[in-house]
């Protein structure tokens, strides 16, 4: 099988506080990949480190086949698109001003892609509305939007759908899927709301204190991801 992303024994500490601890994880290439997790899991901390905003204390994970102690890895993160935590966007511009400025900064001065890509995600009538006049959702698929500006093959997403109302969540996932079935770009979710990820996923990774507890593809789970959630973490969800 072939992976995007792994992750072997990748460690991190705070003073004292292990956040991750040796954790090991393997994104199948194509795939939608549910990073699953009770708050304080350690499921951001991992994403904040694929992303270069932090160091890890210890082992190491490769991107493409490439580790990240090697130089080349630099190049490589381009094929990489993240939105972490929050959508980083700017509230006084409109979705295609946003879009503007993210390809200037991947060194893309040809912006006839963009009509293109606010089609993709939803946003192509938005016009002159400014960001901050925009909804939960529309943020949120502007944010995916942005990470998809430099045409990543791997996405990484940080509770995409938190905060979402229903009609919201139903249009990030609808965009997700296609994303997947249509462009092949593999999506590593970072969620801990367990019904909708199980309408996404086609593989999960269940992390406990900065630990990787089991890898299954969906199709090996027999029952509800809730249940099979509430077994392995001995029955307490916590969230």
């Amino acid at each position: 099988m072939e992976y995007v992303l792994t992750a072997e024994n990748l460690t991190k500490e705070y003073k004292g506080f292990r956040a991750l601890d040796a954790l090991s994880l393997h994104v199948p290439k194509g795939a939608i990949y549910g990073l699953v997790g009770r708050n304080g899991a350690g499921k951001t901390t991992f994403i904040r480190i694929l992303c270069a905003l932090q160091e890890p204390t210890g082992g190491g994970y490769s991107l493409f086949g490439v580790d990240n102690g090697d130089r080349s890895v630099i190049p490589v993160r381009r094929k990489m698109g993240a939105v972490v935590e929050t959508p980083a966007v700017y509230q006084e511009l409109t979705a295609e001003e946003n879009l503007q400025i993210q390809y200037r900064v991947l060194g893309r001065g040809d912006f006839d892609a963009i009509p293109g890509l606010l089609e993709l995600v939803g946003l192509e009538d938005t016009g002159k509305k400014k960001v901050k006049h925009f909804s939960l959702g529309m943020r949120q698929r502007l944010g995916i939007a942005v990470a998809l500006a430099g045409e990543p093959e791997l996405l990484i997403l940080d509770e995409p759908v938190n905060g979402l109302d229903p009609q919201g969540i139903i249009e990030v996932r609808k965009l997700l899927q296609k994303l997947n079935r249509e462009r092949g770009v593999t999506i590593l979710i970072s969620s801990h709301i367990l019904d909708e990820l199980s309408r996404l996923a086609t593989h999960y990774g269940f992390i406990d204190r900065g630990r990787m507890v089991e890898e299954t593809a969906a199709t090996d789970i027999a029952e509800s991801l809730e249940t099979h959630y509430m077994k392995l973490m001995g029955g307490d969800r916590n969230e």
